[in-house]
């Protein structure tokens, strides 16, 4: 059985909270930590079309943790 495994690495000025903001959403499958200013989230899988699905959904997740944490940041909430 094929093994797919890949790594989405994104920079961000809060990279902690988006990080912590994507970790609820995570399948099994996936693996997300902040290094820095950097969120790395590895995805793995052994269907092609599960795995893409996966960074579909991972996408989307992401985007709304970046849009959660501009609000933060522009609100100035502890």
């Amino acid at each position: 059985m094929m093994q797919i495994t890949g790594t989405i690495t994104t920079v961000h000025e809060n990279a902690r909270y988006v990080a912590a903001a994507l970790a609820p959403d995570n399948l099994r499958s996936m693996e997300t930590k902040a290094d820095g200013n950097r969120v790395m989230t590895t995805i793995t899988g052994t269907q092609l079309r599960s795995v893409i699905a996966s960074v579909d959904d991972y996408l989307m997740n992401l985007a709304v943790a970046e849009d959660a944490c501009s609000v933060r940041k522009i609100r100035k909430i502890p």
